[in-house]
C-alpha cells in the first residue's frame, strides 16, 4: 500500500464486528482499510462457520441501518420466550416477549449467513479490503500508526491515524500496542452443533443448568435447534468420541423431554471457554472493540452483541468528532479516544459481571447454593420489575445506547 492509500482508519480483523464498523464508517465517507487474516468466505473464518448467534434487538437495529438485516432476515429466528431451568431443583424462570412489549427477544441467526452479507455489502463499499493478510509489526509516532502487513508473496506497508483491534482474544495489534488482557480459563469447553427434535421449538430458546454444565438450545429457522453443551474438558472429549445415536441420547438425558427426542445431530465443534479482557480500550492511536476487547463465555449469549455496542459506539465517537472539526480532522486524538474508552467501561463492567457471576453461579456445587438458585430463580419469575430489568440488559438498552442501536442514523 503506497503512501497515497494511508488511511484515515485501519480495521485489522474482518470478523462480524470488524467487517460491520467498517460498513458503518464508510457509510459515512470515512477513508477506511480493512485486514483480514483468512479469505472470506473459507471454512476455518469463523464468520462463515456453522455456529449460531443470538443477536439482541439493538442488534437488529444496527443491522438495519446498515444494510445488513434485509439480507438476513428470512434465516432470523425470532426468541419469543426464554426458558431458564436447573435440572433436579424446583427453580425455573420465564421471560416472554409480549410481556416486554417486543414482537421477539431477539433472534438466531447462522454466523455463514450474517458473514456472508457482511462480505456482500462490503464488495460494495468504499473500504480498501486486504485478504488474506497478516500483520507482522507495529510501529507508532505521534501522528500515525504503522502496520508491516504480508498478503501471500508481498509485502505491505499500512498506516492509519486511526488503527482498530478487532483481531480477536489473543490480538496481536493490542499485544504490540503494550495493551495486556486478563484471562480467566473456565476449565470449560463448549460442544456446538445443531440437532434436529421431535417437537417444535416454538421459538423458545432453552438454559438448562445441569451438574455437568449449562446446555443452550437456539431456535432456528428450519425447525432445528442450535446446541450450546457445556462440560468439563475432559468430559467434553467424552461426548465428542461418541457417535451421532449416542451423543443424541447423551444430550436428551442431560436436556430433559421438552422437545422430545433428538432425531438428528450436525457437525459437531468444541471451543475452550475463558474470560478474557483486555485492560484498556485505547492505547496511542489505537481502539479494541469486540473479542480483542472481551471475549465471554456463552451462557448468556452476550458476547457478540457487547462486541458490536464497540462497533457502533466508536463510529458513533468518530462521526461526532468529525462533525465538531474545525480544520483537520484527526480519529486518533487522543481526547476522541477518551470518550470512547469512557462510554465503553461502564457497558462492558455490567455484561462481563452478570455473564461471569452467572457462571460461577451455576457452577457451585455446594447444595445451599443450588437451593439459593432456585430460590432466585421463582423469585425472579414471579416479578415483573426483574424481568423488565434483565430484558433491557439483555437486550443492549442498559446505560447509554449508541445511535445506530436505536435504530436512528449516524
Amino acid at each position: 500500500m503506497s503512501d497515497a492509500e494511508r488511511a484515515e482508519v485501519t480495521i485489522v480483523g474482518g470478523g462480524l464486528v470488524g467487517a460491520s464498523l467498517a460498513l458503518a464508517l464508510a457509510s459515512r465517507q470515512f477513508d477506511v482499510s480493512l485486514i483480514e487474516s483468512t479469505p472470506f468466505g473459507a471454512p476455518s473464518q469463523p464468520s462463515f462457520d456453522e455456529r449460531t448467534t443470538a443477536i439482541s434487538n439493538g442488534t437488529r437495529r444496527v443491522f438495519e441501518a446498515l444494510g445488513v438485516w434485509p439480507l438476513i432476515a428470512r434465516a432470523a429466528t425470532p426468541i419469543k420466550r426464554i426458558h431458564v431451568s436447573d435440572r433436579g431443583r424446583f427453580g425455573f424462570a420465564r421471560i416472554e416477549a409480549s410481556e416486554q412489549g417486543v414482537q421477539a427477544l431477539g433472534y438466531v441467526l447462522p454466523n455463514r449467513v450474517i458473514g456472508a452479507a457482511l462480505w456482500r455489502l462490503l464488495q460494495q463499499a468504499a473500504v480498501r479490503v486486504l485478504a488474506p493478510a497478516r500483520v507482522t509489526g507495529v510501529a507508532v509516532d505521534t501522528e500515525r500508526r504503522r502496520l508491516d502487513v504480508v498478503a501471500g508473496d508481498d509485502t505491505h506497508v499500512c498506516d492509519a491515524r486511526l488503527v482498530v483491534a478487532a483481531d480477536g482474544a489473543r490480538s496481536l495489534v493490542r499485544e504490540s500496542a503494550g495493551v495486556g488482557a486478563t484471562v480467566w480459563d473456565y476449565d470449560q469447553t463448549a460442544i456446538v452443533t445443531n440437532i434436529a427434535t421431535q417437537r417444535f421449538h416454538d421459538y423458545v430458546a432453552y438454559e438448562r443448568f445441569t451438574g455437568d454444565g449449562p446446555i443452550a438450545l437456539l431456535p432456528l429457522s428450519d425447525g432445528r435447534c442450535g446446541v450450546v453443551w457445556t462440560l468439563a474438558p475432559a468430559r467434553a472429549e467424552e461426548v465428542l468420541a461418541l457417535d451421532d445415536d449416542e451423543f443424541a441420547a447423551a444430550l436428551f438425558d442431560a436436556f430433559g423431554t421438552r422437545l422430545g427426542r433428538f432425531l438428528k445431530v450436525g457437525q459437531r465443534d468444541a471451543y475452550p471457554l475463558a474470560l478474557t479482557r483486555a485492560d484498556e480500550h485505547v492505547a496511542s492511536r489505537l481502539a479494541v472493540v469486540g473479542n480483542a476487547a472481551q471475549g465471554l463465555h456463552p451462557i448468556a449469549g452476550q458476547g457478540f452483541n457487547l462486541g458490536l455496542r464497540d462497533a457502533a459506539s466508536l463510529a458513533e465517537v468518530l462521526v461526532d468528532a468529525q462533525r465538531a472539526a474545525r480544520e483537520v480532522f484527526d480519529p486518533g486524538a487522543p481526547e476522541v479516544l477518551e470518550r470512547y474508552r469512557q462510554w465503553r467501561a461502564d457497558d462492558r463492567r455490567r455484561i462481563v459481571a452478570f455473564t461471569d457471576g452467572l457462571v460461577r453461579a451455576f457452577s457451585n456445587p455446594f447444595g445451599p447454593v443450588k437451593l439459593l438458585r432456585s430460590l432466585a430463580m421463582l423469585t425472579f419469575d414471579l416479578s415483573p420489575g426483574a424481568k423488565q430489568a434483565l430484558s433491557r440488559l439483555s437486550l443492549g438498552a442498559a446505560g447509554r445506547v449508541p445511535r445506530l442501536a436505536r435504530g436512528a442514523p449516524l
